[in-house]
């Protein structure tokens, strides 16, 4: 299952059923799921058509990684300049004032 908790099989499964002509609201009820689930998942499916305009599904997955590895790089730097600003103030172990070769 994906993050949303429902497979792609049995959101494909639904949309067949509401594109054989079954109605939303009857199909939501018998599957325990809410209607505005399915409109949701029939209009994302018209994005990925290009019939609608917005997100593809690749497109959204990309978007979301590519905004999970801004935020790990983020944290990274700050770690990084955390460190350079600890590091400022210290010196040598050997005391002396020439930097090594």
């Amino acid at each position: 299952m994906g993050r949303r908790g429902y497979p792609a099989e049995f959101r494909q499964r639904v949309l067949d059923l509401v594109a054989a002509g079954r109605r939303v609201r009857d199909v939501a009820v018998d599957l325990g799921s809410s209607d505005q689930t399915v409109y949701d998942w029939r209009r994302q499916e018209r994005m990925d058509q290009g019939i609608e305009p917005g997100l593809t599904s690749a497109e959204r997955a990309e978007l979301a990684a590519a905004r999970r590895r801004i935020r790990e790089l983020e944290a990274e730097l700050a770690i990084h300049r955390n460190a350079a600003e600890l590091l400022k103030g210290t010196t040598s172990p050997k005391g002396d004032s020439r930097p090594s070769r």
